[in-house]
């Protein structure tokens, strides 16, 4: 299919509850969105796939969660007050930064939402080495939200005034920087993969065109449906905000090395991912349209592990027998083509009829089951099995499965592939065997 449009992932993102303007009832407020209870789903679920990719597999990361709010010398130091700004139509800079105030009275004092995650790792850089003296190199990672004030929000969760950040501050000897830069821009590949982003760009920003702390930055690019746009970057951001806050606060901030070398000021790979933007990517990448072939015992390709992918099926174990495809000659179905790690419902289970109260009490069965091993399964018994197909496709469900007559003879249900929409019979017992 041709590439979909904005308005597609829109429309669905808000059909099927992923994603709401915010305060609609009232009109909404531009840059800002909701997540509904699948866009939660989703996004947490990119979350964790950073977290195990980045924090939790790597021995030298640390986490932290700092305050939105911070004292306002933090931001005079980083430069944010002086330089990040916006040119207006009449040739003035505009700051971007949320201002905002804490306290009352005589105590009251101008202070600003975060614009970013990265200065709430720079100013506990020294809290983290005097505690856990680690050895360099070493990282902080931290997700959480950051506030613009953007002139021209716009492009749905591609500028938003308000958003959500996935950073970390990598440590490094500066001797050792080009190593470091690539290792991780290979692993920034290797994770948009991971969400099915596949076909991600790399441009090395010309140096007039980089921020004031870098001194090199790749910027992931992403074909949204709006062209393709910075999906993520990586930047050498060298010893540039230790540096400053060392200056402004009076506070050393240098690292000294276990073998009593001389102490230095460490320098800073970041790799910095906007999680809207990434939800936004992988609703792109994942929205399909097709029309599903006449039932059929045909199997194409070969046994595959895994996902399930336009060519393949689900693999096949012992006990499962091949019921067919479904029967929708020149009906388009929309479905979105999630890998299973991301997608917000692992499996649906269906009773075949809900007046049906042995059918029924048997797909509870089935449900409490597959829900205590995997958590994330959804009840459906609106409507024809059609339908829910059709609701699960669109939500990207891998796996539907249905309790009928037949599984009340000889405890096997059907399974049901959302990409190649072969339906299988296989054991109760074995079901999720066939979904890992």
């Amino acid at each position: 299919m041709s590439k979909p449009t904005l308005e597609d992932i829109v429309s669905l993102a808000k059909r099927r509850g992923f994603i709401f303007p915010s305060s609609e009832i009232y009109g909404g407020v531009a840059g800002v969105y909701d997540y509904g209870p699948l866009g939660v789903a989703l996004k947490h679920n990119i979350e964790n796939l950073w977290w195990s990719s980045f924090v939790t597999a790597w021995e030298d990361m640390y986490a932290m969660d700092a305050a939105i709010l911070m004292n306002p010398k933090v931001w005079k130091a980083s430069g944010h007050v002086d330089t990040f700004t916006d040119p207006l139509e009449d040739g003035s800079k505009f700051n971007t930064m949320f201002k905002t105030s804490a306290g009352v009275g005589k105590e009251v004092s101008t202070t600003y939402l975060r614009p970013e995650t990265a200065q709430g790792i720079f100013v506990n850089f020294k809290n983290v080495v005097d505690v856990f003296s680690p050895d360099l190199p070493f990282g902080i990672a931290q997700i959480g939200k950051g506030f613009r004030n953007e002139i021209s929000p716009r492009d749905f969760l591609f500028r938003l005034r308000e958003f959500d950040m996935m950073e970390i501050e990598y440590f490094i000897h500066p001797d050792k920087w080009e190593e470091a830069f690539e290792q991780w821009r290979a692993g920034m590949q290797t994770f948009f993969k991971k969400l099915g982003l596949h076909n991600v760009g790399e441009l090395d920003v010309p140096e007039k065109e980089r921020a004031h702390y870098s001194k090199k930055t790749i910027d992931f690019e992403f074909d949204f449906p709006f062209g393709k746009k910075e999906l993520a970057g990586l930047a050498y951001r060298t010893d540039f905000d230790l540096k400053a806050h060392q200056k402004a606060s009076g506070k050393s901030l240098e690292y000294r090395p276990k073998d009593n070398s001389k102490p230095f000021i460490p320098h800073v790979i970041e790799p910095s991912f906007g999680l809207d933007r990434l939800v936004l990517a992988v609703l792109t990448a994942a929205y399909s349209e097709d029309v599903p072939p006449q039932t059929s015992s045909e199997v194409s390709g070969g046994e595959q592990g895994g996902l399930p992918t336009k060519t393949s099926r689900p693999p096949k174990i012992s006990g499962e027998t091949l019921v067919g495809k479904e029967v929708s000659v020149g009906e388009k179905r929309t479905y979105l083509k999630l890998p299973a790690d991301v997608a917000p419902i692992k499996v649906a289970v269906f009773p075949l009829l809900k007046n049906k109260p042995e059918l029924v009490k048997k797909a509870r069965e089935v449900y409490k089951m597959l829900k205590d091993e995997l958590g994330e399964v959804m009840w459906d018994d609106n409507g024809n099995i059609g339908k829910r197909y059709r609701r699960q496709d669109e939500i990207g469900t891998p796996y539907c499965v249905t309790i009928d007559f037949q599984t009340l003879e000889d405890n096997t249900v059907t399974l049901r592939n959302r990409d190649t929409t072969e339906q299988r019979r296989t054991k109760t017992s074995r079901i999720t065997d066939a979904l890992l």
